[in-house]
């Protein structure tokens, strides 16, 4: 059984957590694009009801879905609806997009427990929406702030682990 799977996430603009989840332990992939809208072939200028996700791939003998959540949930705040800093709009939603049930369970488990952290004022807002197609973003997209150190990101690890 192969140790290597994906996981796909959004929580506001690609470009910060694609840098942060890239030097996280057992991942071995990042790749930023489009996904869960209306559209084929989504561009950075036209995707209406796409958010900017991160898809991910990760030894899960090394990490697990849920440390994967425990991270997006530190990363970036997870109680505003349709906004993260400065960027607001459906695109910038924080969704976890799950690809089966024991995803989902494993979802709404670690919102269960940020929730009852009490560490973010508000409740989790976060969606679980079933997968979708994953459209890759645009080159100039991809590890963006690796070529543009000093770009802008909203990301950044606000706490310790919640699990």
């Amino acid at each position: 059984m192969s140790t290597i799977k994906k996981a796909y996430i959004a929580g506001g603009c690609f470009w910060g957590m694609e840098d942060l989840f890239r030097v996280r332990p057992g991942i071995i992939d990042t790749e930023v694009g489009y996904i869960g809208g209306e559209n084929e072939n989504p561009t950075y200028k036209y995707h209406p009801g796409h958010a900017e996700g991160i898809e991910l791939t990760y030894k899960s003998d090394v990490t697990s879905f849920r440390e994967i959540l425990d991270y997006f949930f530190r990363i970036h705040n997870p109680t505003t609806i349709d906004r993260q800093g400065n960027d607001r709009g459906s695109s910038y939603r924080s969704a976890i997009f799950t690809q089966n049930e024991e995803e989902k369970n494993v979802a709404k488990e670690v919102i269960e427990i940020v929730n009852k952290s009490g560490r973010w004022d508000e409740k989790v807002v976060t969606t679980l929406e079933p997968i979708a197609k994953f459209w890759p973003a645009e080159p100039e997209h991809q590890d963006y702030l690796v070529r543009n150190p000093d770009g802008y990101t909203c990301h950044f690890e606000r706490f310790g682990s919640f699990i």
